[in-house]
């Protein structure tokens, strides 16, 4: 599952999950230490890595949101 980093306050990160919007608040010592806001980080058997390719993964995800979009227009 991928998540963006949302905003840091203090020792807590909120995190937003990519496809469904979600948010949630995570301690900071959860994280990997170079995430900043913006960064993309995956949760993998209960561990959050931080996404090396970010921007490979922001294009698939915009490539998602507008493949949905153009299904729903077709369904007008």
């Amino acid at each position: 599952m991928n998540y963006a980093i949302d905003r840091i306050d203090e020792n807590i990160a909120t995190i937003e999950n990519i496809i469904n919007k979600e948010k949630k608040e995570v301690p900071l010592e959860l994280l990997p230490e170079n995430v900043k806001e913006g960064s993309i980080i995956t949760l993998e058997g209960g561990t959050y890595i931080l996404n090396s390719n970010e921007e490979e993964t922001r294009r698939k995800i915009i490539e998602e949101k507008l493949n949905r979009l153009k299904n729903l227009n077709k369904g007008e």
